[in-house]
Parts: structure tokens; C-alpha cells; sequence
């Protein structure tokens, strides 16, 4: 009867690696019980999202190494789950399906990086899932009754790119095995190497064998770890001798490629098709998880896609098939790996909705035989009564006897294979302790892989004299990869010393640094050989000790190459947190970085063999030159792709290169293969069509058109590295609705005085100087581009080409009828981006559509009215509410001071009435001057300021405004190009490079200073001419007859 159980799901949270405590990386998951999982958003700390699985691992701290090199917890108050704990929770439920006879299966998934192979495979001593699930296998085969016989295969896999590899064959098939289906066994792969084992040390052995095939072929095949799919396979066989009872289960092992690969080549804005073969196996069993998930939930599902790759076929049965299924996520407690982090967590939720129908598994030959002798023993007491039909009664009877030699057949056909096992196993066993025992006499390299348990599998060892080291068979050293040589380097081991000298001009690099010379190696030294064949140099035994050397992992290669290409944490990081801390978005940025360095490499490698002619390079985008505030943002990696034929360029964002990195794979493996790699240009992942290039951008602050003053600026347009790539000459102008510029006369004090009302102003784009896109190649063009406020596109100028200092001479006149506290607010704080856009011969030009902008008198409008949403309307309601509640309250202060001031002049105006009366005619004429006189100064003493016309003053106050703003923006723009400074790599540049600084932030500080003294200065002397003019005006009022 089958078992209707779902998936059970466990995840595991791992310790910081190296690079994560290095640069002070916070923890985001915690794990309150044994089944429930938080994680916390890095950017929003209250958001704080739960999931609940079977089983919870906190294995990120808590613990320490003992004498073995086994983690363990550091006491009774630690959380910490070790690799015996995991094991019991998940691969005893493994072992005890087998033991029931279900097939059983058990998937690690997670991104690369997160623990997924030291959770399966384990690491020297801390044994995982895997190693675990053999060794307690044979040890309850030893203490199982002597009437029972137990038979164990071991296979061992990998998918790569939609083709099966052996790893345990000797041969190469082209093309990889196939995958076949039959009518009982389901998918199966055929031709795949079986291995008989009787003993946890012989399978101890194969695995080794295994992983070290599966790197040699990584290093030849340029295809890492993460990227492919590793499936063990235990056949389990249970005789029962006496009972004529067979079980047998199938035992999968599946250590999936990294899911971020799945992510980041889904790249939108690609023409290519997406993931290409690379991805589409874990693509595919998403969808299948998805869809069974889906039904489950009582959905409608019309197709499980389980044919659409090779892993889903071999996987269906333990996707909703006849298996007992767990699949640990293991996730990285890293705040920079939070997307990717919370992407597995909901995958793994989507998972354990899937229900299975496991059924105990019996041998067709066993079960059989068992019918047989049923319907034997029934004929047998039919036969005296039947005559003339006994004979066809014993022709039935005949087939158990037909059959039962079969089983005699089997056993001894089984102890045959596992005689020869033994020897292969002997011969194998005899090679490993031989190279063992080379460790111990000479200098050697081991490889170092992106995948923990695939460094140090391969050793080279160096012997005294000259090694020749290369692809060619007559090589001392033999090493295939991408980018090595026939003869790539020789390695010499003469009077103690061991040193490398590349061998026409091939690319050998130490410590991060290429070398082109002989060069002495010291132990620990770090050496690529190629594109990205990495390798650790252990030295002599005289200059070993207790090295750590963990701590040379991958990581720690490609950082030294990035730091050899002046990048680091450090000089990404310009501004750092409050706590002393590198900002999360900053170690992002540099983990894509190392990451990509490989794959640019390959990349570069790849092209030139297949002589595409192109050189891959890595960019970091600093997104701050987007910003109108012009705060440090975010950045990002990049790739930028030139021919180095026509110098056409072409710029990748992260997801778009990876995307064409594994397209690229597909036509060198047909290269490799001898094929036919040549494609049609449209669908070559070398080749895009021509594109504008963004070259830089410029910050044009927009502070003194909130004053009416004219701004002329020559400001730098920076590229990403914040290097100069021109100098955009740009006005903008106050001006009236035709046209005509202000004066001095025009400027505002205070810019609320241009609220409400209409503000007309033309941005001129004069010219371009010095761009270093023409001055690379005379043949382009450029355009200039920038976008106003609210305005839902962005303008761009008329295109210029074949002209280093492209004369534009655009003017654009814009106009806001209704000035609103954003739009003045805008001016005030933000800056005008102008972005500088290289052109290409055959590229399509930059243009903007008008009928998207709003025009008035035919000049652009902006500081339109918006529309909002409720939230927003509400708020604005109540924003405007508050408002007028406050001018409500200064009109009601105002109209109480005219009321005061009216009671006032009643009573004089009675007063004087009265003293009319007693006047004569002459009399009443001089009082009646003198009255309104009196009423004219009392008016202009008690009305309130706003009513008071501007005094001459205000135009001296404006111009010492404006004088002072444009030596701001001189300060600024320094500022700014002392920030993007970078220092030199090279340690005697790096005085006068410190001078330099030291001497611009001086100017700074001097230019700041006396514009200071100059505003202080001129305020106080308006301020002496406004005393001034008032004691004039006092005193005249005192002598006023």
C-alpha cells in the first residue's frame, strides 16, 4: 500500500565566511525553535518575515573546532547543529526508508557559497550527509543476521549543461550518457558505471575517485562546480534467504548547482534567450515544484514538465512519485545575501507542499518466484485429477524450475563483480597512498576551486631538475584549462628553490600579480596558470608548518587579482556607517566583482581562441552620478565589451554578461567537440547591435535659479570611475515668458517670494570640451542628455560627430505657471544631471518624443499638476489643510493689527474734530496736513513688513548672494573632484599624489574662507548703509516742522 507523505523540508544557516567577518557583515536569520526561521530585511530592520519547516539548523555560531578539526558546540546554552546532528535528523530517515524498502532521496539546494556541498559532502574530518548515510549503512549490514544478504551498488554522476557524466568511468563519452525510460524502472541513465561495494572504505575511495573526475573535468571543461548538478546513487538490496522476500531501494544523493545562477542570468533586457542549457535543469525542476505545489492546493494543473530537462526525468519519482523525499536549503546569514537568502527560503516553502506516493519496493524475479511455488503447489494437487492434461499442468510447473536457477545465476554473478571491485579498488587504494607519500618529499601545487570540496583534489608535484608544465602528453606537469599553453611554464626544483618562468608570453600570475620573468616561489604562494587555473604552492617540508589553509580559499585568489586592478572594499566604501562598518551594498558590490574576474577571464580566453576579437573588461557604475542630490548611492559591476578591430563598444550589465558567458560555453564546447561552432550573427552571444554608450555625467546645481540669477558653468562630466571624459559648457537663465534674460535688478531675496507665481528659464548646452570618446576615434558622435524635474522623459540634443569639441549651441526655455513649494524646494537642493552619451557609426540615435511633454506658448512646462494617489491625495489634503490654517492664523493677527490701527485714527480723527472747532480758517488748513502727515508715519510704523515696499538695499543684498553662490559651486565641483581621486597603485606616486590632495583641499579651504570674509563683509556694509538711511530718515523726522 502506498505512503502518502509530503516533502520534508529542513534549512540550515552556515557561519560567516571570511569575507563577510572581514568586512563586518550583520546576521539577518534567526532560528527561535527547532522548525521556525526569521530573516530580517537589512534595509527595513522591522520587516521581518517567518518561515516554518520539519527542521531548523542554527550552525552559524555556538560552536568550536576540537583536536579532529570537527565543529562542535561550545556547551548546553549553544544552538549550535553540527554534521551529527544533521545527519540524525535528516539522513537517519534516509537509512530507515531503505531499511523499509522505499526509495529514498534526499536534495541539498541553496545558492553557492551557503553550505550546501559541506552539508552533503563535509570537509576532511566533519564528514556530511552523505559519508554519514554510507558508513551507518555497513555498519547495520554488520550486525544483520547471517541468513539475509545485502547487496550495495554506488554510482556517481554530474549533470552539466543538459549532458550526464560518468565519474566513476575511466572514458569519455561525447555527448554525455543518455537517459533512457523503461515501463517499470522509469528514467534511468544507461551505460552508467555501477560499482558493487562491501565496505564504507571502498565507497570511502570512489567518492574521492569521483570528486577528483569531477574537477579535472571542471579545469578542462571551464565549467565550475556551482554550475552543475552531482547525483550519488546507492542501489540497496535486502535477500531474505529463508523467506524468499527481496527489498530493494534506490538511495539518491543530489547536490544541485547554486540557485543564484538561475537569478542572475534572467537578464530582461538580453535579445539572447535566457539561462541557455546551463540553467534549464534547475529552471525546469522549479517549474515541476511549482506545479506540484500548485496541486497540492487543489489548482488545476494541465502538464508536470518533468521531461523538459535530464535532472526532472531522473528526479520524478522523488518529485511526486514512488520516494521519500527531504531536501535541505541551507542560506547564508549575510546581510548582502538577503535576496538570495529569502528566494531559497520561499522555495523551499513551495517545496514541502509536494506530496509523494512512496511503495515499498520488491524484486520482480524474487516475486516471482514466490507466485510460482503458490500456483505450483495448487497444480501439484490438481495433477492426479486431471488426466490427459497433467502434462500441460507440469509444463506450467516446469517455469519455477526454469526460474529458480536464475537466483543461484544472480548470487553468483554478484560475488564476480564484487571480486573485481576489490581489485580496481586495491589498484586505486595503491595510487592514493603512493601520492601520499610524495606530499611528504616534494614541493608541490594542489588546485583551488570555487567549490570547497573540490581544492585540493588535483596535486602537482615538483621534482628536482626542470618541469615542463602545459597540455602537451610529453609534459613533466599535464594541466588542461582554459588558456593554458602546450607548453605553458616550466617549473624548476634546483638547490632548495622552486621558481616559474612563463613561456611565451603566457599568462602566469603570482600573488595577483602577472609575471612575464622567473619568478622565486615561497610557500603559501598563490599562482594562476591561464585564464583562472588557481593553485596553492606548498613548499618544501622543511618550510611547512601548521598553516591554516583554508583561509587561501578562491575568494582570497580573485580578491588579490581585484586589488592588483585597484579594487577593494576599502576604496569602494567612501563613506561608511555610523558603527565603523562597511556599508552591506558596498560588500555586494565587491563579491559580484570577484566573482565576475573568473568569468571575465574565461570570457576574454573563450573569444580569442574562437577569434571573436573582443576584450571583456569589469567596471564598477558609481549610481550617485544619477542622483540630482548627488548622495554616494548604491554601485554596481559592469562589463564593457570593445572590439579591438573596429573599436565598437558595448556595455553588459551584470546579468546580461553572465547570460551571454553561458551561450558563449555552448559554442567553445562545440569548438572543443571539433563541431561546427558557427552561428548566425543575430543569435552570436559575441555580438550585439551598436548601442549609445553612456560615457559620464555632470551635477549642474540649480541653487541660483531659485534666486533668479543666471548660472554659467563649465562643469566636468565624470565617468564611472570619476575620471574626466569632457567639460560641458552650460547657462542657465532666468528670463521672461519671450525670452529675455534678467538683470540684477531681477533677483529675489528669499525664493518664497516666487511662490504662486510664473517662472520662465532657458537651459543652454553651449559646448562640449575635450571628450575622450572622439579623441579614441574620430569616427563618433556624441549627444547630451538631462531631464527637469517632473518631466516624464528625458531631452536629449541634436547629435555631433567627428568633433572633439562639439559645438551644440541648444537653448530649451521651460516655464512653470504656478510655482509650488516642491518645485522651489527642487531648486534650492538638487542638481541638473546632464549625462554625456557616445554615439556609434550604424548606432540609433538618441531622441525624445514631444508629444509626451506638455508645451505653453511653446515653451516646456513643468511643475505640472500630479497625479496622486489616495494615500497621497490625503496627505497632500491634510499638508494643505495646515497650511492655510497658518496663513488663516497670520491674516486673523494681521486683521486684528488694522483693527487697532483704525480704532486709533478714529479717536485722533475725534480729537482733532474737536480742536477744528476752536481753529481758524488758516489753522485748519495746517492741521489738517499735519494730521495726515501724522497718520502716514503711524501707518508706516504699526503695518506690518509684508506690506512695506523693498528698499534699494535689496539689490546689494542679491548681488553679495550671488557672488557667494557662484564661489559655492567652484568649492563644490572641487570637492567633488577630490572625491573621485583615486590613489595610485604604485607606492612612489603615492607622495605627490598625497601632496596634490593635501594642496587641494587647501584651495578648498582657502576659497571657502574668503568667500566667507567677502559675504560677511558685504552684508555688513549693507547693513551699515540700512543704519544708515534709517537714521536719515528718523532724523528727518524728528525735525519735520
Amino acid at each position: 500500500m502506498a505512503s502518502m507523505d509530503s516533502v520534508k523540508v529542513a534549512v540550515r544557516v552556515r557561519p560567516f565566511n571570511q569575507q563577510e567577518k572581514n568586512s563586518g557583515s550583520r546576521c539577518v536569520i534567526s532560528m527561535q525553535s527547532g522548525t521556525t526561521t526569521a530573516i530580517q530585511d537589512p534595509k527595513n530592520p522591522e520587516h521581518i518575515k517567518m518561515f516554518t519547516f520539519d527542521l531548523a539548523y542554527w550552525s552559524h555560531s555556538g560552536f568550536q573546532r576540537d583536536n579532529d578539526g570537527v565543529l562542535i558546540s561550545t556547551g548546553s546554552n549553544s544552538k549550535f547543529a553540527g554534521q551529527k546532528d544533521v545527519f540524525r535528523g535528516l539522513g537517519q530517515g534516509v537509512l530507515d526508508s531503505a531499511w523499509q524498502g522505499y526509495n529514498a532521496t534526499l536534495l541539498a539546494y541553496g545558492q553557492t557559497g551557503s553550505g550546501k556541498s559541506y552539508s552533503m559532502i563535509g570537509y576532511r574530518a566533519d564528514k556530511g550527509i552523505i559519508p554519514n548515510v554510507c558508513e551507518e549503512l555497513f555498519k547495520a549490514i554488520e550486525n544483520k543476521e547471517k541468513n539475509q544478504q545485502y547487496q550495495v551498488t554506488f554510482s556517481m554522476l554530474e549533470i552539466y549543461n543538459e549532458q550526464v557524466r560518468d565519474l566513476l568511468s575511466k572514458t569519455k563519452k561525447p555527448g554525455g550518457l543518455k537517459v533512457r525510460e523503461d515501463q517499470h524502472q522509469g528514467f534511468y541513465v544507461d551505460d552508467l558505471t555501477s560499482v558493487p561495494c562491501d565496505s564504507y572504505a571502498q565507497i570511502e575511495r570512489l567518492m574521492e575517485q569521483g570528486i577528483k573526475a569531477r574537477t579535472t573535468a571542471a579545469t578542462s571543461m571551464n565549467a565550475t562546480s556551482s554550475r552543475s548538478h552531482m547525483v550519488i546513487t546507492i542501489q540497496f538490496k535486502q535477500v531474505f534467504l529463508d523467506g524468499d522476500l527481496t527489498k530493494q531501494s534506490i538511495i539518491n544523493l543530489v547536490d544541485l548547482a547554486g540557485s543564484e545562477r538561475q537569478k542572475s542570468s534572467a537578464s530582461e533586457g538580453d535579445r539572447l534567450r535566457e539561462g541557455s542549457r546551463v540553467n534549464l535543469s534547475l529552471t525546469t525542476l522549479g517549474n515541476v515544484i511549482s506545479a506540484l505545489a500548485d496541486v497540492t492546493m487543489g489548482k488545476r494543473v494541465l502538464h508536470i514538465p518533468y521531461r523538459d530537462s535530464v535532472l526532472t526525468r531522473l528526479l520524478q519519482s522523488a518529485l511526486g512519485g514512488n520516494s521519500k523525499t527531504i531536501m535541505i536549503a541551507t542560506i547564508s546569514p549575510a546581510d548582502i545575501c538577503y535576496e538570495e537568502t529569502l528566494s531559497t527560503l520561499r522555495y523551499a516553502e513551495r517545496a514541502k507542499k509536494i506530496k509523494n506516493k512512496a511503495v515499498i519496493n520488491t524484486s520482480p524475479t524474487e516475486k516471482l518466484i514466490k507466485e510460482l511455488k503458490a500456483e505450483n503447489n495448487r497444480l501439484l494437487s490438481r495433477l492426479a485429477g486431471l488426466g490427459n492434461s497433467g502434462r500441460r499442468v507440469a509444463d506450467k510447473t516446469s517455469r519455477y524450475y526454469q526460474v529458480k536457477p536464475q537466483v543461484s545465476t544472480i548470487q553468483i554473478t554478484w560475488e564476480h563483480q564484487l571480486q573485481e571491485a576489490r581489485k580496481e579498488w586495491e589498484e586505486r587504494y595503491t595510487a592514493i597512498m603512493q601520492e601520499r607519500q610524495m606530499t611528504k618529499a616534494f614541493p608541490y601545487l594542489f588546485n583551488v576551486n570555487e567549490d570547497p570540496q573540490l581544492t585540493g583534489v588535483l596535486k602537482h608535484f615538483i621534482q628536482a631538475g626542470s618541469s615542463d608544465v602545459g597540455q602537451a602528453a610529453s609534459n613533466k606537469i599535464i594541466l588542461q584549462g582554459l588558456g593554458i599553453s602546450d607548453k605553458h611554464a616550466t617549473l624548476t626544483n634546483m638547490d632548495g628553490e622552486v621558481t616559474v618562468r612563463p613561456q611565451n608570453k603566457c599568462r602566469v600570475v603570482v600573488n595577483g600579480v602577472p609575471t612575464v620573468t622567473k619568478t622565486k616561489l615561497q610557500h603559501l604562494d598563490r599562482v594562476i596558470l591561464g585564464s583562472n587555473s588557481a593553485y596553492l604552492y606548498i613548499g618544501f617540508p622543511s618550510e611547512r608548518s601548521s598553516d591554516d589553509l583554508a583561509r587561501f580559499d578562491y575568494d582570497f585568489f580573485q580578491s588579490e587579482l581585484a586589488a592588483a586592478e585597484g579594487v577593494s572594499v576599502d576604496k569602494l566604501s567612501a563613506i561608511n556607517n555610523k558603527d565603523g562598518k562597511v556599508d552591506p551594498s558596498v560588500l555586494a558590490v565587491f563579491q559580484d566583482y570577484i566573482k565576475l574576474i573568473p568569468l571575465v577571464a574565461e570570457a576574454n580566453q573563450m573569444s580569442e581562441e574562437l577569434m571573436k576579437g573582443l576584450k571583456l573588461e569589469l567596471k564598477v557604475k558609481n549610481l550617485a552620478s544619477s542622483d540630482s542630490k548627488g548622495y554616494d548611492l548604491q554601485k554596481e559591476v559592469i562589463v564593457k565589451v570593445t572590439n579591438r578591430e573596429t573599436q565598437e563598444v558595448w556595455i553588459w550589465d551584470k546579468a546580461k554578461f553572465i547570460n551571454r558567458k553561458y551561450l558563449m560555453e555552448e559554442i567553445y564546447q562545440h569548438f572543443l567537440d571539433g563541431e561546427d561552432f558557427h552561428v548566425a550573427q543575430e543569435d552570436d552571444p559575441f555580438w550585439d547591435p551598436l548601442e549609445a554608450i553612456h560615457l559620464g555625467s555632470a551635477h549642474v546645481w540649480l541653487q541660483s535659479l531659485a534666486y533668479s540669477m543666471k548660472l554659467e558653468e563649465q562643469a566636468e562630466l565624470l565617468n564611472s570611475e570619476g575620471l574626466e571624459e569632457a567639460v560641458v559648457l552650460i547657462n542657465i537663465i532666468p528670463c521672461s515668458r519671450t525670452g529675455e534674460a534678467y538683470g540684477e535688478d531681477d533677483v529675489v531675496i528669499d525664493p518664497l517670494e516666487l511662490l504662486g507665481k510664473r517662472i520662465d528659464f532657458q537651459i543652454q548646452i553651449i559646448q562640449c570640451l575635450g571628450v575622450k570618446w572622439l579623441k579614441e576615434d574620430a569616427r563618433r558622435g556624441i549627444q547630451i542628455g538631462y531631464k527637469v524635474y517632473d518631466l516624464p522623459i528625458t531631452l536629449y540634443t541634436k547629435p555631433v560627430w567627428k568633433n572633439v569639441n562639439a559645438k551644440i549651441g541648444e537653448t530649451v526655455h521651460f516655464v512653470t505657471l504656478n510655482a509650488s513649494h516642491d518645485f522651489l524646494n527642487y531648486l534650492q537642493k538638487n542638481a541638473l544631471i546632464v549625462d554625456l552619451w557616445g554615439l556609434q557609426e550604424g548606432c540609433t540615435e538618441l531622441n525624445c518624443t514631444q508629444k509626451d511633454l506638455i508645451t505653453w506658448e511653446g515653451n516646456i512646462l513643468v511643475d505640472n499638476m500630479k497625479t496622486l494617489t489616495p494615500q497621497e491625495a490625503n496627505q497632500a489634503t491634510s499638508n494643505q489643510m495646515a497650511e492655510l490654517y497658518l496663513k488663516l492664523l497670520k491674516l486673523e493677527q494681521e486683521t486684528e493689527l488694522l483693527r487697532n490701527i483704525n480704532r486709533a485714527l478714529r479717536e485722533e480723527n475725534v480729537l482733532l474734530k474737536d480742536s477744528l472747532k476752536g481753529c481758524g480758517p488758516g489753522q485748519d488748513h495746517k492741521l489738517s496736513s499735519a494730521s495726515r502727515i501724522t497718520a502716514q508715519a503711524a501707518s508706516q510704523k504699526d503695518t506690518p513688513q509684508m506690506y512695506t515696499p523693498r528698499i534699494s538695499n535689496d539689490a546689494d543684498f542679491a548681488k553679495a548672494l550671488k557672488v557667494f553662490y557662484r564661489s559655492m559651486n567652484i568649492v563644490r565641483g572641487q570637492f567633488l573632484k577630490l572625491r573621485h581621486n583615486r590613489p595610485p597603485e604604485d607606492n612612489q606616486m603615492l607622495r605627490p599624489f598625497t601632496l596634490r590632495q593635501s594642496h587641494l583641499l587647501k584651495d578648498i579651504g582657502e576659497l571657502l574662507e574668503a568667500s566667507l570674509w567677502k559675504l560677511k563683509n558685504d552684508v555688513a556694509l549693507i547693513v551699515k548703509k540700512k543704519r544708515e538711511s534709517l537714521a536719515h530718515t528718523k532724523y528727518r523726522g524728528s525735525s519735520f516742522p
